[in-house]
C-alpha cells in the first residue's frame, strides 16, 4: 500500500469506528430517529470516502501494473474494476 494512503485509510477507519459506536449508543438510548438516520448517513459518507482511498491505492499500484503487463492481466484488472463498481452483473 502507498504509505500516505494507508495512513489516511487507517485514520478514516478510526473515525468510522467511533461513528458506529456512537450510532449504537443512539439506538440503545432510543434517540430521535432522524438523528440516528443522520448519523447513519454520515457513516455511509465516511465509508464512501474510505472506498475512494482504497480504490485510489488499487489503481495506483495493482491496476497500473496489470495494465502494463497486458493480456490476461489487463482483462483481470478491468473485471476487478467492474466488480468494484458492481457493474459486472449489469447489462
Amino acid at each position: 500500500m502507498i504509505e500516505d494512503i494507508k495512513k489516511r485509510a487507517l485514520h478514516r477507519t478510526a473515525i468510522i469506528e467511533g461513528q458506529v459506536r456512537g450510532l449504537a449508543r443512539m439506538i440503545e438510548n432510543e434517540d430521535y430517529c432522524m438523528d440516528m438516520i443522520g448519523q447513519s448517513r454520515a457513516i455511509q459518507k465516511a465509508l464512501d470516502s474510505l472506498n475512494k482511498l482504497l480504490l485510489e491505492n488499487h489503481l495506483r499500484t495493482h491496476v497500473s501494473h496489470m495494465f502494463e503487463m497486458g493480456g490476461d492481466q489487463r482483462e483481470k484488472a478491468v473485471a476487478e474494476l467492474l466488480k468494484a463498481f458492481d457493474f459486472e452483473s449489469r447489462s
